[in-house]
């Protein structure tokens, strides 16, 4: 079988680099940009940096900002109705996964209108055609939205999140400024964080992992251990790193999936509405415990590149549990909490189990599982 790579067209990284949209703009011909970014970003100025670069370059640009932190199926379907309504012929995403997730079903609809149904685009849906062109700008160091073929939306009337896989919605430029990433607070710079780390390692033990994905995780790995509790301070070379290092994990883990980590946290989002990093850094040491036995040697690896010494002379079970509380002890020192026991209610927990079953990422998980074990995980984090 063949293994399959997809990114932008284009990436720009580094300090700076948002002044290089106008151009970008302006070399592919576009006319008019649709600019998708949520009203906190709006209200605190972020998105005015760019919108700032637009104007001073002369382009035309409508701004849509009727989007959740995690956006609804109504959502897109406003966008969908506000871009046609602009007559505007590429789309610029400012935010978080929020934006880019929301700017993703927003760009495939428009060129796909037999899915403006919304719910139709879960799991990896039939679509035929390249979505809007998406400039995406990335405000937060944690989803790698900008250079993923991924996308999530809330289902909200059947309390679920729906994962939509599609190489159509990948954006062709991706600007990864740190600039724009400076005024993240602490707890949310913690929380996608952690979600970054989350991405590197699941890509690296899951399933579809293979050489080339290998070499983007175990890097990625090596740089958010390096540098996330520099950006919750707000350092420069903190921030530097973490956009370089989400980013990297991006590269590989929508090439080759997750696992059972990020289906246990997508249903807590859509229930409790609960902040996806936080879900993801509460979890992951616990599935990495449960998935150990089917990883090989890839513990000993991912525990190196955390920065842990002396990992070649310990037995495998000691790595892998070194390589686990390395995880436990980066997510305590950037302030997340250490269980699920104020986060979930005991009457959920059949609903969570049978709904991250059910969810996309779960059969890249390393380990074969199911309804019960996944339950059982939940009632070990309570």
């Amino acid at each position: 079988m063949a293994n399959r790579f997809v990114l932008n067209e284009t990436s720009y990284h580094g300090k700076g680099a948002i002044a290089s949209i106008a151009d970008e703009i302006k070399a592919r011909a576009f006319k008019k940009a649709f600019v998708c970014s949520d009203p906190d970003l709006i209200k605190f100025g972020v998105t005015k940096k760019v919108t700032d670069i637009l104007d001073n370059a002369e382009i035309a640009y409508d701004v849509f900002s009727e989007i959740k932190a995690n956006p609804t199926v109504e959502n897109v379907q406003a966008g969908v109705a506000a871009f046609k309504a602009s007559g505007a012929d590429c789309i610029v995403a400012i935010g978080g996964g929020s934006s880019m997730d929301t700017a993703k079903a927003i760009g495939i609809i428009i060129t796909n209108p037999e899915f403006a149904d919304v719910v139709s685009l879960e799991g990896v849906a039939p679509t035929k055609n390249k979505c809007v062109p998406i400039i995406a700008v990335p405000t937060t160091a944690g989803t790698a939205a900008e250079v993923t073929i991924n996308y999530v939306i809330t289902d909200v009337a059947n309390n679920r999140k729906m994962v939509c896989v599609d190489v159509h919605d990948i954006p062709v430029v991706a600007v990864v400024d740190p600039d724009m990433m400076a005024s993240m607070p602490k707890g949310l710079t913690a929380a996608t964080g952690m979600d970054a780390l989350t991405h590197a390692i699941e890509g690296y033990i899951t399933k579809g992992a293979w050489e080339m994905s290998d070499m983007f995780h175990i890097k990625a790995i090596e740089i958010i251990a390096k540098s996330l509790r520099g950006a919750v301070e707000n350092t420069d070379e903190g921030r530097e790193g973490m956009a370089l290092g989400q980013y990297v994990a991006g590269m590989g883990f929508s090439n080759v999936g997750l696992g059972i980590v990020h289906s246990m946290a997508h249903p807590l989002g859509a229930l409790y509405d609960t902040a996806h990093g936080v879900a993801n850094a509460i979890i992951l040491p616990t599935v990495m415990e449960y998935n150990a036995p089917e990883t090989g040697e890839k513990y000993r690896d991912i525990a190196k590149a955390m920065g842990v010494d002396g990992v070649d002379a310990m037995t495998l079970d000691d790595a892998r549990k070194t390589a686990i509380d390395a995880v436990k002890k980066l997510s305590a020192d950037v302030g997340i909490p250490a269980d699920l026991k104020d986060i979930v209610k005991a009457e959920d927990v059949d609903f969570l189990a049978q709904s991250a079953f059910d969810d996309a990422c779960r059969p890249g998980n390393p380990r074969d599982t199911s309804v019960e074990e996944i339950k059982a995980l939940y009632l070990s984090l309570m």
